[in-house]
């Protein structure tokens, strides 16, 4: 299959959730060796999920497809500029490549914001919207001095 088909598929799969009512209008598709190894769709209001954004779903699904928690030598295929949420699955993920569709300023025109996300992350923590403090208790670090000793971690 081509690029251009590999997006047909994800246009395919968003188009699909409209018409059945199960979330918003995103859809993506994850692909190795030139093979369909995941697929998601904003499934947000159908799991009562905020993270159910359709990258999200598609790594979910191709991880457990390769039994992997990295997409080494994957594309993700998707049907609209990612969120900043999904920008990090995706960096986690370590994924090739990301292609898209539409834009994130189409996605605002059509009801879909995330600048004020991208906006919240510029600002210093105490002028965010959402507080975010520290609370720092005695051992507050141990689960982390915990893991820089273990001999059975998985590094990733």
């Amino acid at each position: 299959m081509s690029a251009d088909k590999f997006m047909v598929e994800a246009i395919d799969e968003a188009l699909a959730n409209v018409m059945t009512c199960h979330g918003g209008p995103f859809g993506a598709i994850v692909v190795k060796e030139g093979k369909i190894i995941g697929r998601g769709r904003n499934e947000v209001t159908a799991l009562n999920d905020p993270t159910a954004h359709a990258e999200v779903q598609a790594i979910r699904e191709a991880c457990q497809t390769l039994k992997s928690f990295q997409l080494e030598d994957c594309e993700i295929y998707t049907s609209c500029e990612p969120c900043p949420m999904c920008i990090g699955a995706i960096y986690w993920a370590r994924p090739k490549a990301v292609y898209y569709a539409c834009t994130k300023e189409d996605a605002a025109k059509i009801g879909f914001d995330d600048q004020f996300i991208y906006d919240q992350l510029a600002l210093p923590f105490e002028a965010r919207k959402i507080p975010m403090k520290q609370i720092f208790p005695a051992n507050g670090d141990l689960p982390f001095k915990t893991w820089k000793k273990s001999q059975n971690k998985v590094e990733y």
